[in-house]
């Protein structure tokens, strides 16, 4: 296997990555990371393949050939089944490396992929567990995804990239990977795009915000794990005392109404916006504008992209102390994390954050650290090393 691409490290490589939808029609956090790495290998001069569901057939002006494997919205069994035979019928060079990052789309080409070349797993969380929590699977399916898919595809796979300790620590002790095929890199933010060029003010103007009072921004999909119910009651709790405070949420999802419904018994409506879904171009001006942002989640936050998509806007983050985001934090303002997912630590942070009785970072200082530890620069480069190990 080291012969193989003993080279690749000096000269062009050929990197077959499978991955997920495509960022900008399915804007999650696995899509965008993938979307991100993916470019960054390819001005690398690697040439990157990436295939999927629902990609694009043509993409004009993209480094990475795209290959499109099934259309998200087919039954799951002739999805995978389309997965299957489009992925065999479009192979024409073997690659030097592989690199996966979801298990279902990966499992049904376990065995096609070629012997001898070096696979890595990008493990972005495990997906059986969140998906009972998020739509109460039964015990059987949990058990089937987490059992069949993903430790099928694990077992074929030579490391794995997971994006914090805590994942790691999830990936070692529910699915036995050794700790010597992990590799810990975070995930990356592209600085040029997520940059403090604006400021508070005229970031408010353009999206039609107040001038005058504090704004918490969070961007969430709209789902049990993220914790905005409990941020919502801790809202509540702070507003006596910081009577103009004002929550914008963006994002999507099926908890829409539900939260909506709960702002509304607790006497915020004029203190929550529900923004809907943020254009990608318009998510640094959100981020400019307020105050502070805040990661109220609750479980499998495997690392919290968010934080550092505020950071390098220049603005200061509150999390909880779940999964990888205290991680992010600790090195660089751990007064901003809460001292439990619960209630009434999110309120008493965030309200000594908004009265500056515990002093937030700067703009600058929030920019910089953001700048030197997750620029995706950097981050591309940590993966594609472990790629060619």
């Amino acid at each position: 296997m080291e012969g193989h691409i003993k080279n690749a490290a000096s000269s062009s490589t050929s990197i077959l990555c499978i991955g997920l939808g495509w960022f900008p029609k399915t804007p999650g956090g696995l899509e965008r990371y993938i979307y991100e790495l993916t470019q960054k290998l390819a001005a690398n001069q690697d040439q990157v393949e990436l295939c999927g569901v629902g990609l694009p057939e043509t993409e004009p002006n993209l480094p990475i050939k795209l290959t499109n494997l099934a259309s998200p919205s087919s039954p799951i069994l002739e999805r995978l089944w389309s997965i299957r035979t489009n992925f065999q019928k479009t192979r024409t060079q073997k690659p030097d490396v592989i690199n996966l990052h979801f298990a279902l789309y990966s499992f049904p080409i376990l065995d096609l992929l070629p012997k001898g070349v070096p696979v890595t797993f990008n493990f972005h969380g495990p997906w059986a567990f969140e998906s009972q929590e998020e739509v109460q699977d039964r015990k059987l399916s949990v058990l089937i995804k987490a059992k069949l898919i993903e430790k099928t595809t694990y077992n074929r796979c030579d490391r794995f990239i997971v994006l914090s300790k805590a994942f790691g620590n999830i990936l070692h002790k529910q699915y036995q990977i050794p700790w010597n095929k992990i590799h810990i890199i975070p995930g990356g933010v592209d600085i040029t795009q997520f940059q403090p060029n604006l400021s508070p003010a005229l970031a408010r103007t353009k999206l039609g915000w107040s001038q005058d009072r504090p704004i918490l921004f969070t961007a969430r999909r709209l789902v049990n794990r993220v914790g905005l119910d409990k941020l919502l009651d801790a809202l509540a709790i702070i507003k006596p005392r910081i009577p103009d405070v004002m929550l914008a949420i963006a994002g999507r999802g099926p908890l829409q109404a539900t939260l909506q419904q709960q702002a509304t018994e607790l006497g915020l409506h004029h203190h929550v916006k529900f923004l809907g879904f943020i254009p990608d171009e318009l998510l640094p001006v959100a981020y400019q504008a307020a105050d502070l942002s805040i990661m109220p989640s609750q479980s499998f936050e495997g690392f919290g992209l968010a934080i550092v998509e505020s950071l390098a806007c220049g603005t200061p983050v509150v999390c909880t102390p779940v999964g990888g985001m205290p991680e992010i934090l600790e090195p660089f303002s751990p007064d901003l994390i809460t001292s439990s997912t619960e209630v009434a630590a999110i309120a008493e942070t965030l309200e000594q954050v908004l009265q500056k009785k515990v002093l937030a970072p700067s703009p600058e200082a929030c920019r910089q650290y953001a700048v030197t530890n997750f620029n995706w620069d950097k981050i591309a480069q940590d993966v594609r090393q472990v790629l060619l190990a």
